[in-house]
């Protein structure tokens, strides 16, 4: 073996563990390795995966790269809980729509208002700014109604107010309305990967 053949041949090794040896086995149960010759040296046969080689990022493309794995963080941290406020909505309203009596409606909305806070405040205040505009467009996305709406529709114009001006002190704005084929097109594209289970969410608790 020549000398630049076993500087390559020692640079492989320690790749062997991470390849796939080609070899046969024999009828007694026995594998048998497959090898070639080479300028009368026996090499084994090694199967190794693809490698693809691609050319750097230029900085305005590793910027955008960078942008939306951000994003993509931010949507599947926020997912989740809007998901899960499509699905509290409906219960609300099928329940309090079997409530004939306005004083019980109220009481029940605060029961599962007070539930709901107990359960997963923490968790939200753990949402980064972002995460938290993002939520609140994805809540308009699940349900069809932004949030000041469902606070307005649920708890009265005084509240919706009050969060209103809340989120606005955070530089949100319960208000906003989802846009999948404009402005939040990127954020759309995220969801329907999570939607086709090519992107994975963590399970609220």
């Amino acid at each position: 073996m020549k000398g630049y053949e076993k500087i390559i041949f020692f640079f492989l090794l320690p790749l062997l563990p991470h390849a796939a040896l080609a070899q046969i086995q024999m009828p007694d149960g026995r594998y048998r390795l497959l090898t070639t010759i080479v300028n009368g040296d026996t090499i084994p046969l090694v199967n190794m995966s693809g490698v693809d080689i691609v050319a750097p990022l230029s900085p305005e493309a590793a910027a955008n790269m960078q942008a939306y794995l951000k994003l993509r963080r931010d949507v599947l941290r926020a997912y989740p809980y809007a998901k899960l406020a499509a699905v509290q909505l409906r219960f609300i309203n099928d329940s309090i729509a079997k409530i004939p009596n306005e004083n019980y409606r109220k009481k029940f909305i605060k029961a599962t208002e007070k539930d709901l806070k107990e359960q997963f405040e923490k968790d939200l205040k753990k949402l980064t700014v972002t995460q938290g505009r993002i939520l609140i467009k994805l809540v308009d996305r699940e349900t069809g109604s932004t949030s000041y709406s469902l606070v307005k529709e649920l708890r009265g114009s005084l509240q919706a107010f009050f969060w209103q001006g809340l989120a606005r002190l955070f530089g949100s704005n319960l208000k906003s309305e989802y846009d999948g084929e404009s402005n939040d097109a990127q954020i759309e594209q995220i969801v329907q990967q999570i939607e086709r289970g090519e992107l994975k969410v963590q399970k609220i608790r």
